[in-house]
């Protein structure tokens, strides 16, 4: 079972006006709306299946109202998914990071990486051993790669899903 403790006290921050803190179902619609407005990196999910996710998360953290999102499972989340799938065959733990998405008019102020800062400090608290994702390689996703592969990620494999995408998959150790 995922063990999601509370942010900390303070917890991480963006700005003195803008702290981390967890998903609440307050924040749902408008997170969902945030997330639906980017299916095609992410994908598309209907109010029932984006609450189901959040559920299953051991990370899922917001800032502002709705500027950023990340969504995070551990290796023993019951997810039905070919991306968890491929990793959960490779690797005997993990944190997978399932999406992280940053509002048009949010970007450029650092809080794709002040999420990942905390999910890493998260993670090593529960003793993993390395973050892991996919990126899409058809459609290209450079800058998700280039943004990953700044903090620390490197490609440990590939796949061709049904879906018609080919996406990589990235590993970062603890």
């Amino acid at each position: 079972m995922c063990q999601r403790p509370a942010s900390p006290p303070g917890g991480l921050q963006v700005s003195e006006s803008t702290p981390l803190r967890d998903v609440a179902p307050a924040d749902l619609p408008a997170l969902l709306a945030l997330n639906n407005a980017h299916a095609a990196a992410l994908s598309w999910q209907t109010p029932a299946q984006f609450a189901q996710l959040i559920g299953m998360a051991c990370f899922a953290r917001t800032c502002g109202e709705a500027d950023a999102l990340l969504i995070a499972l551990d290796q023993d989340a019951a997810y039905d998914n070919p991306n968890f799938a491929w990793l959960s065959a490779r690797f005997e733990r993990f944190v997978y990071i399932d999406r992280i998405v940053v509002a048009e008019h949010a970007q450029g102020r650092g809080l794709a990486g002040t999420l990942y800062d905390a999910l890493k400090h998260q993670a090593r608290l529960l003793g993993q051993t390395r973050l892991v994702c996919e990126i899409n390689l058809d459609p290209p996703n450079p800058g998700s790669v280039a943004f990953h592969e700044r903090m620390g990620f490197e490609r440990v494999g590939q796949a061709d899903l049904p879906s018609g995408k080919r996406v990589g998959y990235f590993a970062c150790p603890l």
